[in-house]
């Protein structure tokens, strides 16, 4: 069913904007990418742009058509995949004796992919009639990247008209955005993420292109982000049930991330990828009988052969190494570089200010914050323009953003219809009532704290792109938010797509001198810190509290000792390199027995 893989690592989805035309800067050199399909207002606007930019024929879809924001949607990613194929017809007709695009497709592929070595080997040749058919032949094999989308599962309002009037259910935000991929002309995937969403879940049965057709082929294919192997077994089921076949299981680190944060129960990464190499032959098959059944009920033609199962995995990978390891020791599919590709004006959508400041940031620039109006931990950047702004509205004693868009807008604590906590709205109603309480000046402020720490993603997210392209700012706002992991500390600089591709296989090295240590101490690093902030939080910790903490602490204890066997395994790392990550692991482990009395006495 599936073709032979070109690159080992693909480019997840960055924010709402960072990611949202990738594909039509790397698809073409075999590179994968994924766009955030959340914001169809931004979507329409960069329909308009590329429409210009390629010579296509731009008719607008305004927001008083029926089922907008699915129909742009719809055309915006029709529009991308023609951009797409038209580049790799173009890259097809070039010669190979040029420095042009058809020598950087083959260029930057990795030493092990089949189109590379049969490259090489056409290169070498003499020149003449059987070196030139071979070349024809090679060039027939070219063929572009995924163009994939994102879809955040719980973002899913249902907005009211202007009567106050709820549409029916399937136009809601997420629903809406998945029919906008479903009706697309991509031969690719969605990638569901941040929780389980059973409307949406239901939904997806509703459209053939996710079952398989007589040549047990999927065209349209469903991608999971998960943090654990029962999190993809449960969701996996509740698929399968209905006849929908899960294609990929996209593991992604809770803490070592970009974005949103979703901190598992002190379950590391390395146990997690050692729990699905070791099961992931029985979770494919049950997955794949139950799937079966679904279809058969359905009155569909099932599968005739159990398709692959593909299991990748992404979050904080920063060298070659790590990045081998990973897809040789874990037997993966492939892996998700994210966050470094913000340095790569190539590839993703930064404005050349906040760019500057990611290329020369410090380490102590990039944390976890509660931003995020979901509740949810957010990876923010201290040099933003959001962040700036944020703080400015605050002074001057108007806290909160003007909320147009709308996605993240759930909060029924004052009025009937949801709002946004970052709103301004909402802001100054619970300032109002925090007022009202005649707390103590401490306590006040770390609750004033906690309702103005939230900002304006929906806007914030997509500004950069906009001011990158010289398009008109959304509702003229110009502030920036941009969401890199901590990973990102260890790059400083700017760099080209190959710069980066080679980074990633091993040709050149772009880390700065800061000291690195490997990905798996990092994300446990971040982890104790998460279980520290956890445990002095409050002082008053109740019993299920505390057992709660015991059993994360476990968990990490669990993994160190995991990792101190893992490090064996390392086997293009020096000694010095595993003694001194033993020492961290050492240094990890006493940090956690340190908290033995605090669990005691809480």
């Amino acid at each position: 069913m599936d073709k032979p893989k070109l690159h080992s690592f693909h480019i997840p989805v960055l924010g709402i904007g960072y990611s949202i035309d990738t594909p039509i800067k790397v698809a073409c050199y075999g590179i994968s990418s994924v766009i955030s399909i959340m914001d169809d207002e931004l979507i329409e606007k960069m329909r308009a742009y590329h429409s210009s930019q390629f010579g296509y024929i731009y008719e607008p879809i305004n927001n008083t058509e029926t089922d907008y924001r699915a129909k742009r949607i719809t055309a915006y990613l029709n529009l991308v995949n023609d951009i797409v194929n038209f580049q790799v017809m173009q890259i097809r007709n070039l010669p190979f004796n040029e420095d042009n695009d058809l020598y950087k497709y083959f260029e930057l592929l990795p030493i092990e992919s089949p189109l590379k070595v049969m490259y090489l080997e056409i290169n070498a040749m003499k020149e003449g009639n059987e070196k030139l058919e071979l070349q024809n032949k090679l060039k027939s094999l070219i063929r572009p990247g995924a163009i994939d989308v994102n879809v955040m599962a719980k973002v899913d309002s249902l907005k009211a008209d202007k009567d106050g009037n709820l549409p029916p259910v399937e136009f809601s935000d997420a629903l809406s955005a998945f029919r906008g991929f479903a009706n697309s002309n991509l031969d690719s995937s969605i990638i569901f993420s941040a929780g389980y969403n059973p409307r949406l879940y239901n939904y997806v049965e509703q459209f053939n292109d996710f079952f398989p057709d007589e040549n047990n082929r999927l065209k349209k294919k469903i991608i999971l982000k998960v943090s654990d192997f029962r999190s993809a077994m449960v969701q996996g089921k509740i698929f399968a049930k209905k006849g929908l076949w899960i294609s990929e299981f996209r593991i992604e680190s809770g803490l070592n991330c970009g974005g949103h944060a979703f901190p598992t129960d002190g379950l590391l990464l390395g146990p997690i990828l050692e729990e699905f190499k070791n099961k992931r032959a029985e979770l494919s098959k049950e997955l794949f009988d139950l799937c079966n059944i679904g279809i058969k009920e359905k009155n569909k033609s099932p599968f005739i052969s159990q398709p692959h199962l593909k299991i990748t995995v992404q979050g904080g990978i920063g060298t070659s190494n790590e990045n081998e390891f990973l897809l040789e020791h874990f037997v993966l599919d492939g892996t998700g570089w994210g966050s470094p590709f913000l340095l790569v004006p190539e590839a993703t959508n930064v404005d050349s200010v906040t760019l500057s400041k990611l290329a020369t940031a410090k380490k102590e620039d990039y944390y976890i914050s509660y931003a995020s109006p979901l509740g949810i931990a957010f990876n923010n950047f201290r040099q933003s323009s959001a962040e700036k702004q944020r703080q400015e509205r605050i002074s001057k004693g108007r806290p909160g953003s003007p909320c147009y868009k709308k996605f993240l807008a759930t909060n029924v604590e004052f009025t009937d219809t949801p709002i946004c906590t970052a709103s301004r709205e909402y802001q100054n109603l619970k300032i109002n009532e925090l007022k009202s309480k005649n707390l103590p000046e401490e306590i006040y402020e770390k609750e004033f704290n906690a309702i103005t720490e939230k900002d304006c993603l929906c806007e914030g997210l997509g500004t950069a792109v906009l001011i990158k392209d010289n398009m008109p700012l959304s509702h003229n706002l110009n502030a920036v938010t941009i969401c890199p992991g901590p990973n990102l500390a260890y790059f400083s600089g700017t760099f080209s797509l190959a710069e980066m591709v080679n980074h990633i296989y091993g040709r050149i090295n772009l880390l700065n001198s800061l000291y690195r240590p490997n990905m798996f101490i990092n994300e446990l690093n971040l982890y104790i810190d998460h279980f520290k902030k956890r445990l002095e939080s409050d002082l008053s910790l109740n019993p299920k509290q505390i057992k709660q903490l015991q059993v994360f602490k476990n968990n990490l204890m669990d993994g160190i000792e995991y990792y101190n066997d893992l490090v064996n395994y390392f086997k293009k790392e020096s000694s010095q390199y595993i003694a001194i990550m033993k020492a961290e692991l050492d240094k990890a482990a006493n940090i956690l027995a340190m908290s033995n009395f605090c669990l005691q006495t809480a």
